[in-house]
């Protein structure tokens, strides 16, 4: 299965962004596509035409599922909760496709940004839990492992790292 990373323009300066960290880890498994409201990637529209490709991203109660059956490609939204849903919304052709939405119950570890939702993931958490739900246990926890090394030690808040 593939990973692609819709990212926010902004989402490649910052040095918070664990989009990056996605990519590094999984290698050619991943890949961080720049989201363009003018210029969709090709690439990404003929696959969605094709089938076969999910959103994850939130929704109503009753578009909750973790079955990824007939899914070669998962498409997350790389960048802060408001741009997510701003990308979303201006992105018609992503108003159509299988949405995915991750219930884990379970709140976010990362602390690198402020004023997170409580059960908001960030993209790599999202992408840890795809890989465990599609049985890629050996990515998930490789991914996992690099996540909290990546992430500074609960307390710690953007402002005293410069670039966060």
């Amino acid at each position: 299965m593939k990973i692609t990373l819709l990212t926010h323009f902004k989402e490649f300066e910052k040095r918070s962004n664990t989009g990056r960290l996605v990519v590094d880890v999984l290698g050619d498994a991943a890949e961080q596509v720049c989201w363009d409201r003018m210029n969709p990637p090709d690439r990404l529209l003929e696959e969605i035409a094709g089938g076969g490709v999910a959103l994850i991203y939130p929704g109503s109660m009753d578009e909750t599922g973790d079955d990824f059956t007939g899914i070669h490609r998962v498409v997350l939204i790389d960048g802060t909760w408001h741009e997510a849903r701003k990308i979303h919304q201006r992105s018609p052709y992503l108003q159509n496709i299988r949405r995915i939405c991750l219930s884990t119950g379970e709140k976010s570890v990362y602390n690198l940004r402020k004023n997170q939702k409580e059960f908001g993931l960030c993209t790599a958490e999202c992408v840890i839990e795809v890989l465990r739900l599609s049985g890629n246990i050996v990515e998930a926890e490789r991914l996992q492992e690099q996540f909290l090394a990546f992430i500074r030690p609960p307390g710690v808040m953007r402002g005293g790292v410069q670039g966060h």
